[in-house]
């Protein structure tokens, strides 16, 4: 194992890294072991070639791409889809004692009085599903979505639950839904990044980056934060003096810099390095036609609710469409607060009011654009709203034992409503569905087995539903 080849190279003994050591030494076994260490798969993918190029799943898939519209705050779910009229008849009476043995509220005494619904309820559509008068717009397209009221989670705090939501674990540090997406199926554009995100509401969400974070995955993977006022990408736009030319020419040195060093350490950061370079001057051109709506006809901006120049849920839904038509993989809307302690009436109406009409315009408008069969739509929060009261009597906690989401397109059955809660809406009883089911359902329609899509990290193989999760074989289409 003598390993004199810098010398023959002329290279200094004291500038040799501890990298070259383990791959020139031991006739190449510490190149194996680094390679590994690394993590093979992605190792490999970046160091041979984009990681970021299309890859096919290994089953067939009946989605392409996820649109997920994240409620951050927790929807009140008995105002909205989950209508209980034995809570209506029990309103200001106290809950069964043995239906909170064990139970822990985020904040509320638990033997806070039970409050009835505050908004009246309608069956619409074929499938007579019953729909808030909130939401009529949602109304029109009940039958192109499913409505899950037997959601359950794990967490009963914002940022723990959101991480949950968006991670399957409520500790920081994993990889978002989205970067697990774009890590098994690549993107399908070079122009914009591959995994977006998009803001509205009072404030972001409670979780923070973590939610569209790649965690242990490469960097490559996660979701870039689009704004919806100014350049969409901060120091998107060249500064004074710097022309094209003189950009590309200084790109291109920086780029065989850094491919000389991948070819030398095989970091995978470093292929991403490479790759956000070269995304923000592609994007310098393709993000500014994005988010330029004036192709737009005047009827769709209507139907969505956009009001060009202005930042809004609304214009988010309608860059949503305008980006899975250009190849993003995966668009992330959040839009918080939803998180109704008091003043539950008016903050509703409110919420809903921004968010209903752009919402159902964007199922219609998919489905008009031949678009919905391969795009999943998912809405929801992080976790519910108790059935008993908080603030006076206009206001409901957390509560993580029954909540309803909804879903549509790609691969999902149309017209259903699916799972139910108990009759005061407190725990799910009926096709009970946890986030990691949800999360091995969607990964389902994607094409993949949730069990084998996984990365291999400090000695063990992670994924996204962790060693948890059975697929919705109802929600199948």
């Amino acid at each position: 194992m003598n390993c004199q080849t810098h010398l023959h190279r002329g290279i200094d003994p004291t500038s040799v890294s501890r990298r070259w050591f383990l791959r020139d030494c031991g006739l190449g076994l510490g190149a194996i072991a680094l390679s590994d260490l690394l993590g093979g798969k992605a190792h490999a993918a970046n160091s041979l070639g984009d990681p970021l190029a299309p890859k096919r799943s290994p089953h067939e898939p009946k989605a392409k791409r996820v649109i997920h519209l994240f409620m951050a705050g927790g929807p009140s779910q008995p105002e909205l889809f989950d209508y209980k009229p034995k809570l209506a008849e029990l309103d200001g009476t106290l809950p069964p004692p043995e239906l909170l043995e064990g139970y822990r509220a985020a904040f509320i005494n638990p033997n806070s009085k039970l409050l009835g619904p505050k908004f009246k309820f309608a069956k619409h559509g074929q499938s007579g599903a019953e729909i808030s008068e909130l939401l009529p717009h949602l109304a029109n397209v009940v039958d192109d979505i499913s409505i899950v009221k037997s959601m359950a989670s794990d967490a009963f705090n914002h940022a723990p639950a959101q991480i949950m939501m968006s991670t399957g674990s409520q500790q920081f540090g994993r990889p978002s839904f989205g970067s697990w997406t774009l890590y098994g199926l690549g993107s399908e554009t070079n122009e914009l990044p591959g995994y977006v995100v998009l803001q509205s509401g009072a404030k972001g969400p409670s979780g923070g980056n973590s939610n569209w974070g790649s965690g242990f995955l490469p960097t490559v993977y996660q979701g870039v934060q689009l704004r919806g006022g100014g350049d969409p990408v901060l120091y998107l736009s060249n500064p004074r003096g710097v022309d094209d030319h003189l950009q590309r020419d200084s790109l291109d040195s920086l780029k065989r810099l850094n491919e000389m060093r991948l070819g030398v350490v095989g970091d995978p950061e470093i292929a991403t390095r490479i790759n956000s370079f070269e995304m923000a001057y592609r994007m310098q051109t393709s993000a500014p036609e994005l988010m330029d709506l004036s192709g737009e006809t005047q009827d769709t901006l209507d139907r969505y609710g956009v009001e060009p120049g202005k930042p809004s849920y609304a214009a988010n839904c309608l860059l949503a469409r305008r980006l899975i038509e250009r190849g993003v993989r995966f668009v992330q809307l959040f839009h918080e607060s939803w998180d109704q302690h008091g003043n539950l009436v008016a903050d509703l109406k409110k919420n809903c009011g921004e968010t209903d009409k752009a919402s159902a315009a964007l199922v219609a408008d998919l489905k008009q654009r031949g678009l919905l069969d391969e795009t999943l739509v998912v809405w929801g929060g992080e976790f519910g709203r108790t059935p008993m009261v908080q603030g006076g009597n206009d206001g409901r906690d957390h509560h993580p034992n029954a909540f309803s989401m909804w879903l549509a397109g790609g691969g999902v059955q149309r017209g259903l409503s699916l799972g139910a809660s108990d009759d005061l809406g407190f725990n799910a009883v009926e096709d009970r569905v946890h986030v990691h089911d949800l999360h091995a359902t969607l990964l389902h329609l994607l094409g993949f087995d949730h069990t084998q899509l996984t990365y291999r990290f400090q000695g063990r193989d992670f994924r996204l539903t962790d060693v948890h999760g059975d697929v919705v074989t109802k929600l199948l289409a």
